[in-house]
């Protein structure tokens, strides 16, 4: 025996059912409590400085190299390593005892050769009257009159003997050509100097001003020409300090540098021109040999769209980022980027101002999915010397 059982819809209950069908379709679907939370902000724009930068190398303005320039040993080192010395400061001393003994034998010898011009003038004006009246022959007085000058030129080359003398003895106390900072003595009291080799005893430098060289590529060379020709067409007073330093430290100079000079020419091994910046240095901070950045406002974006730097995603190259829409649903777009400074990152094409960025949450989203947005406040900078949490 079978059974069949089967439901018959009342008009009520078939109505209620339609209504209720229909209204699943019509929905649209919208942010819930399962919805990704996003943190957004609206993108703006500003004015948008662009920065160029070029690793340089700082050096003195002056730098001398200081060498002996006769051969003896030192018996005195007049300075104190690291320190500030003034022009004509004695650094080091050599044995001065040859160079006297030199000195006077030079002297003496002159002395002899004065004596012997002046006996040879005399013969000669004697001559010269005999000649006159016809006592001694032309070859006579012709050759007495070569003896006098041949006298004279002895004489000219003694005094010229004696103070090449009298200069290696001055030599001999080894003095500072230029004001500035004494490096570490290469050589020691007892050393013999002065050889061939021409060894530097120790090198002083001019740090205040200093100098900062850095490279740049031919295209920038050739973009900001005018800029350098209108700079180097001034006095050096008159220059603009426009070159931020940033130290090895990540932190800007507390002076900033003028242009000084560009090199003559392109170095064709690396397609560069080394460029030279000249900057206030108190105290000597900076020395020789430290790397440094030079930093440049090379243009200005005018109404640029800026949306913070952590709000974009690099993925092989491309970059994109994730919008929310008036409907409240996630987009993930491919933008071109411009470039970044500490307020955010430039977005050339793919994003129009006002249009809700997503900053954080990123990775929870997907095109077309809903979301639940909150507006994103920017971290407060922590105040300088603040002390970091112990972790």
């Amino acid at each position: 025996m079978k059974f069949r059982f089967s439901f018959l819809a009342t008009p009520v209950t078939a109505a209620a059912a339609f209504f209720w069908v229909a209204g699943c379709e019509r929905e649209t679907p919208s942010a819930s409590p399962s919805s990704p939370e996003v943190l957004v902000i609206d993108a703006t724009t500003a004015n948008v400085p662009v920065h160029r930068e070029w690793i340089g190398t700082l050096d003195g303005s002056e730098n001398a190299d200081i060498r002996a320039r006769v051969t003896g040993y030192l018996i005195r080192r007049s300075y104190q390593e690291g320190a500030l010395v003034k022009k004509g400061d004695p650094l080091f001393e050599i044995d001065s005892r040859p160079f006297e003994a030199a000195l006077a034998e030079a002297r003496s010898q002159l002395e002899q050769g004065r004596a012997m011009q002046l006996a040879s003038q005399a013969d000669f004006e004697r001559n010269k009257d005999l000649f006159a009246k016809k006592v001694i022959s032309e070859q006579e007085f012709t050759n007495k009159m070569q003896m006098n000058a041949s006298n004279i030129a002895k004489v000219q080359a003694l005094e010229a003997a004696v103070e090449q003398a009298r200069l290696n003895l001055d030599f001999c106390k080894i003095t500072s050509p230029v004001e500035g900072i004494a490096g570490i003595a290469l050589a020691q009291v007892g050393d013999l100097v002065g050889t061939s080799s021409s060894a530097v005893l120790t090198s002083v430098s001019t740090l205040d001003p200093a100098r900062l060289v850095f490279p740049i590529s031919e295209v920038e060379y050739l973009l900001a020409s005018a800029r350098i020709q209108d700079g180097l067409a001034k006095p050096i007073e008159e220059r603009q300090e426009f070159i931020e330093v940033i130290l090895a430290d990540g932190k800007p100079f507390e002076h900033r540098a003028r242009l000084l000079s560009v090199d003559r020419q392109v170095r064709a091994s690396t397609g560069t021109i080394l460029v030279t910046a000249l900057l206030k240095n108190p105290g000597s901070i900076l020395r020789p040999g430290q790397f440094a950045r030079a930093k440049v406002i090379a243009e200005t974006l005018p109404d640029a769209v800026v949306v913070p730097q952590r709000a974009v995603s690099e993925i092989q190259g491309s970059y994109q980022l994730a919008v929310v829409g008036p409907d409240g649903k996630a987009e993930i777009r491919p933008v071109q980027v411009g470039p970044r400074n500490a307020s955010g990152w430039v977005i050339i094409s793919g994003l129009a101002a006002g249009e809700r960025v997503i900053v954080e949450g990123f990775q929870k989203v997907r095109t077309g999915v809903p979301v639940l947005a909150k507006p994103w406040t920017p971290p407060t900078p922590a105040p300088a010397g603040a002390s970091q949490p112990a972790k």
